[in-house]
């Protein structure tokens, strides 16, 4: 790799970051569209701004050996993008890659299972956002997102802010989730964040800047689930974490 390139690939995968968020995308989209040319930057030696229909097909094959079709395709997305916006040049190869098609059901967390869960979760705020997840039927970083004033106790109602697609919606709000949060405010009492990060304790709570941590929250019921004997392949789904609890 010479210098120039190196200093051509560091240039525009800046000008793919600056573009990424121009574009509106969700932080986890963004992410995964920088890893991916990271990634193939770093399979290319940085060379990516000219790639053949046989380079990608060996790209792509020897990614599926490590990689699930899952990471197979937002790489292609995220090159694509790349091609698109930053190269403007035509993405040429639009039907390279077609994953298989296959839809599995998730099994069933049934409600004396969710009950164990809670239980046995012994850290409060953990145990308030499990089921706060369950009960309103978020996806976890809707729940991370949310904040004090979300929460319409007369109309009975949670305002969910950036859902999937970018956009709001709201969902009911049953009295006894309403009830826990407000018990449950009254421990941190956070003018904002309505589940602050727990690096300070209770005592640093109310001045917290940032929600609880994403990987901790998906460590703590994974390691919930396997106390409590549940070994079904998506039993974290109904909490919004799609993840295999082994």
């Amino acid at each position: 790799m010479t210098t120039s390139s190196e200093s051509s690939f560091k240039k525009n995968y800046q000008n793919h970051l600056k573009h990424l968020k121009l574009k509106g995308l969700q932080p986890k989209t963004i992410e995964a569209y920088a890893r991916a040319i990271r990634r193939i930057g770093q399979y290319f030696d940085e060379q990516i701004d000219d790639l053949s229909e046989q380079q990608l097909t060996d790209y792509f094959t020897d990614l599926l050996e490590s990689h699930s079709w899952s990471a197979v395709k937002l790489d292609l997305y995220g090159l694509k993008f790349y091609y698109t916006h930053v190269l403007r040049k035509p993405w040429v190869m639009p039907q390279l890659i077609k994953p298989p098609r296959g839809q599995r059901l998730p099994d069933i967390v049934s409600v004396d299972e969710a009950k164990r869960l809670f239980l046995s979760t012994r850290i409060l705020s953990y145990r308030v956002f499990f089921f706060t997840l369950y009960s309103l039927g978020l996806r976890l970083g809707e729940g991370l997102r949310l904040q004090v004033a979300d929460i319409d106790a007369e109309r009975q109602r949670v305002h969910i802010r950036d859902a999937k697609g970018n956009k709001d919606r709201l969902v009911p709000l049953p009295t006894a989730t309403l009830e826990l949060l407000r018990r449950f405010w009254q421990v941190h009492r956070h003018p904002v964040l309505l589940f602050p990060n727990r690096h300070g304790g209770l005592k640093g709570a109310r001045h917290a800047e940032t929600p609880l941590d994403r990987g901790g929250v998906q460590k703590a019921l994974r390691q919930v689930a396997q106390d409590c004997g549940l070994k079904k392949r998506s039993a974290l789904t109904v909490f919004g974490i799609a993840m295999p609890l082994i």
